[in-house]
């Protein structure tokens, strides 16, 4: 894959267990890379928590997964914040899964597909990168905006052990970017989210849970690697129950708490504290009301402050619909029976009165997977695409309405408003190239469309909005579930990787006309995430809906270095107001949040 390729060579020694990365030319020595990583072990650490007053403590990064060569040394003590945790030997029992597991990932089902080799997958900054304890940042450009106190916290991916086998981008242990700005001064700290799984796994030194997205490939390897988890549950190494998540995929803050999200599991509640530290509250059930799992994209009414949400899964009923007051009570569930297949199902709108959900082409796969040795999620070009309709209030699901949309093929949906009493419009990046979405990322087009939804009549209309390659687009929050104006979307180039962000005005919209208003491309070499929209006065509800910046994380390949960027929102060219150099490396990821200030110290 072109967008997991590096300027170093990657070889593979099974013998030593280790992933060997050429160094780069001696005209490149600046840049980062890998020299070698022990794919299994990993530094024995010991640590506490207190949520009050994080304690300090060293962890031996001497035979660390994980080296940065950059010009300046990485600390070999680092204050953590999470709770006791100390890596024990392994065991008899974990010697004999781990040799098992090396069986079937050298000889039944080797990574032979970019999509699940890690040497490709994790590959330049896709590579993962050890936590790093609060440390105070430099501005290099502008300055911070005074308005700007609180904290922006991104999420993504970042395995804590290399994989011994099959790898999916999506895999990836949960780790938060969080950087907090108080009075023009920054404190960057990452941090693991503190899953079950990652707790167990660092327990016992090595993996120890099945990678969702690539560890069932075919009749064979599904069986065997079946077989081993089912052996590890059976010998007391871990409980599904409490949780097989990775909490890898986004944030959110609603009922007055912040949560680590990921759509297989619970979510968990999530801290920073004054001097920047993230802590791990813990895994949360909302009073036993919330089971299994949740989406990693609720919708908060920015008016009303209740919380929408929804769970799919591979039996009936593949949706179930829920919402939080705004006390934080979870609501019943509205189990969706009407939805008649597993579809992939990421992301959902709302809107006053109205969630939108999609069934699309991409959703559970068991067929392929079990006898094409495929990815448990993938395409199906026969199926129809469809937009469902339901009253957020709904009792039951007799109120659902679904209007076939075929080729429409929505990951992430942006905004929905309502325009008189039967139309519904829906901003959402459609997927052309759907049947590459897991398997071949780069060769990934999502275009920005305007979708009207007349459920009077059923019609539907559609306008492209840019010809762009755009994803991860957000909006000013204020605005979620009514009419907004402005779009900010990340530039695929290709994706995953973003190589700049463009601002959309979607209020009117001209068929056949571009909609782009702003654009800035962050330079050669140099690529981004998601960009999130923050208010420059949120409380103030005459301001205008840009009048604020556009911030995210940027990592200059050449240089081998991160920044935070923060952009004028008002800008036709984004203008930068504030660069801040990162002292650790920000791996390419998921979604972010900006909470503020007033928020953090409710927590």
């Amino acid at each position: 894959m072109d967008a997991f390729s590096s300027s170093f060579c990657p070889k593979f020694h099974p013998h030593t267990s280790k992933l060997i990365l050429s160094p780069p030319t001696s005209s490149q020595t600046h840049l980062f890379c890998i020299s070698a990583v022990n794919v299994e072990e990993r530094p024995k650490r010991t640590t506490s928590q207190n949520h009050n007053s994080p304690s300090t403590s060293t962890i031996n990064t001497e035979t660390s997964v994980l080296r940065d060569h950059s010009k300046k040394p990485v600390s070999t003590k680092r204050r953590s914040s999470v709770r006791s945790l100390v890596t024990d030997a392994p065991s008899f029992t974990s010697t004999i899964f781990n040799t098992f597991d090396n069986f079937v990932n050298t000889f039944i089902d080797p990574p032979t597909r970019p999509s699940v080799d890690p040497k490709h997958v994790l590959a330049t900054n896709f590579a993962p990168v050890d936590e790093f304890p609060p440390t105070k940042c430099t501005v290099v450009e502008g300055e911070l905006p005074e308005s700007m106190n609180g904290a922006y916290i991104r999420n993504g991916p970042n395995p804590q052990y290399l994989p011994r086998g099959p790898y999916h981008l999506f895999d990836g242990d949960g780790m938060l970017h969080s950087l907090l700005i108080s009075n023009g001064q920054a404190t960057f700290c990452s941090r693991y989210v503190q899953t079950y799984k990652y707790k167990v796994e660092h327990k016992h030194g090595s993996p120890v849970f099945p990678n969702v997205f690539s560890g069932f490939n075919g009749l064979t390897a599904s069986a065997a690697r079946g077989a081993i988890t089912a052996a590890r549950v059976l010998s007391g190494q871990y409980n599904p129950i409490n949780g097989i998540g990775v909490a890898n995929t986004s944030l959110a803050f609603f009922s007055k708490k912040l949560f680590a999200l990921g759509e297989s599991d619970l979510p968990y509640e999530i801290k920073v504290t004054p001097n920047g530290e993230i802590l791990t509250v813990g895994r949360t059930d909302f009073d036993g009301k919330l089971f299994m799992s949740m989406t990693a994209h609720p919708k908060v009414d920015p008016k009303t402050e209740e919380a929408f949400a929804f769970r799919y899964g591979p039996v009936p009923p593949f949706l179930t619909f829920f919402r939080f007051d705004s006390s934080g009570v979870k609501q019943a569930d509205v189990p969706i029976f009407s939805m008649t297949r597993p579809a992939f199902l990421h992301d959902f709108a709302i809107t006053k009165r109205y969630a939108i959900f999609t069934e699309i082409q991409i959703g559970m796969n068991p067929m392929e997977m079990i006898f094409g040795n495929g990815s448990p999620v993938g395409a199906d070009p026969s199926a129809v695409s469809k937009i469902g309709v339901i009253p957020r209030y709904a009792k039951d699901e007799s109120e659902m309405k679904w209007i076939d949309v075929p080729g429409f093929n929505i990951i992430h949906a942006i905004n929905a408003w309502e325009e008189g009493e039967d139309e519904i419009v829906l901003i959402a990046p459609n997927i052309l190239s759907v049947e590459h979405t897991l398997e071949r990322m780069e060769l990934v087009h999502a275009l920005m469309e305007k979708v009207r939804i007349n459920l009077k009549t059923g019609m539907v209309s559609r306008q492209p909005l840019s010809a762009r390659n755009l994803d991860f687009g957000v909006i000013n929050q204020s605005f979620t579930g009514r009419k907004s104006k402005f779009v900010y979307a990340g530039i695929g180039d290709p994706m995953p990787k973003i190589s700049g962000v463009v601002k959309l005005d979607v209020s009117e919209g001209q068929e056949h006309k571009d909609c782009t208003v702003g654009c800035r491309i962050f330079g050669p070499g140099c690529y981004g995430g998601e960009p999130f929209y923050v208010a420059r006065e949120p409380n103030n509800p005459d301001t205008d809906e840009d009048d604020g910046y556009v911030v995210t994380y940027v990592h200059d390949e050449n240089k081998g270095e991160s920044k935070f960027l923060v952009m004028n929102a008002k800008s036709p060219t984004l203008d930068i107001v504030a660069a801040v150099k990162l002292p650790g490396r920000v791996p390419y990821g998921f979604h972010g949040i900006f909470v503020k200030e007033s928020q953090l110290q409710k927590l």
